[in-house]
């Protein structure tokens, strides 16, 4: 029996809209609500503790490795002193009160308690079992995190490790392409599809003065042109990057198979349009201004 193959791009797009989900806590008021009543309130700090807080009580040179696109200096001065504020534990728990709430306020109640969203935590869960440790730290250590019993937050968490998997292996590929981590930002940010400037200086340290300096670089190597944006070899290169990103991360959408790909796609993109309409992003998160 021949097995059909996957479209190409159908694990990129799958991921794509699961990331979508994922990524509401970071700009929900519930995530700071919580977490500072855990006793860590500084923007960054919050940022920092609920995404390394999978790896326990580690110092700035972890999370700034695994986080690849922020600048150290940022991270230094939050790490390791957010701990002293809230132990990892604490983190996680207070994200999973926060998460829960997000969702219920974005997503609604009868959503969450759907047949439909059970299905989406299946599948998604289903595609996991493909995923690799090995050199992937951020998906290891949340792979250590136990599965929780309500389908939405399982959901949510399979939606994490199927993001952290990915983006483990996209930071393999920006390395092997010789872009540091503000140089993939930029380089991003010139496809269109990219965090606007204004949000990489207020969210990664970077600071005008570092963007040009990055953008200077890229145009040396041919990969920017006079004004900014992507000359034909800069596109050929993001390009490559995100194929070279796909053949990294096919393994868990291979073991879910075409048929649940494609569900689970359009489960999720379901969910993820509700949330972009209740408001879960900012509107001028995406964008070359």
């Amino acid at each position: 029996m021949t097995t059909a193959a996957l479209e190409p791009r159908a694990g990129r797009r799958c991921q794509n809209v699961l990331n979508s989900l994922h990524a509401t806590h970071y700009f929900s008021p519930d995530l700071a609500r919580e977490v500072g009543a855990a006793g860590i309130t500084h923007p960054h700090a919050v940022n920092f503790a609920v995404r390394a807080a999978a790896f326990g009580a580690v110092g700035p040179g972890a999370v700034a490795a695994a986080f690849y696109n922020y600048k150290y200096e940022l991270v230094a001065r939050h790490v390791p002193a957010v701990w002293e504020s809230a132990a990892p534990g604490q983190v996680l728990a207070a994200r999973a009160r926060a998460v829960d709430a997000t969702l219920r306020r974005l997503l609604g109640e009868e959503a969450l308690a759907s047949a439909e969203m059970a299905e989406a935590a299946r599948l998604a869960l289903r595609a996991t079992e493909a995923c690799s440790r090995g050199a992937r730290p951020l998906y290891a250590a949340h792979a250590d995190l136990p599965v929780p019993e309500e389908p939405h937050l399982a959901y949510w968490h399979a939606a994490t490790l199927l993001r952290e998997h990915r983006g483990d292996g996209h930071l393999a590929a920006l390395m092997s392409a010789g872009l540091d981590g503000l140089e993939a930002m930029v380089t991003h940010t010139a496809t269109g599809k990219g965090m606007a400037p204004k949000w990489v200086f207020t969210t990664r340290g970077w600071s005008q003065e570092d963007w040009d300096a990055a953008t200077h670089r890229l145009r040396e190597r041919g990969l920017l042109d006079e004004n900014g944006e992507l000359s034909e070899r800069g596109a050929a290169l993001r390009e490559e990057i995100e194929r070279e990103t796909d053949r990294l991360d096919e393994a868990p959408y291979e073991h879910l198979g075409p048929e649940g790909v494609a569900r689970l796609t359009e489960l999720g993109a379901g969910f993820a349009q509700a949330a972009f309409m209740a408001g879960a992003f900012p509107a001028d998160l995406i964008g070359k201004g």
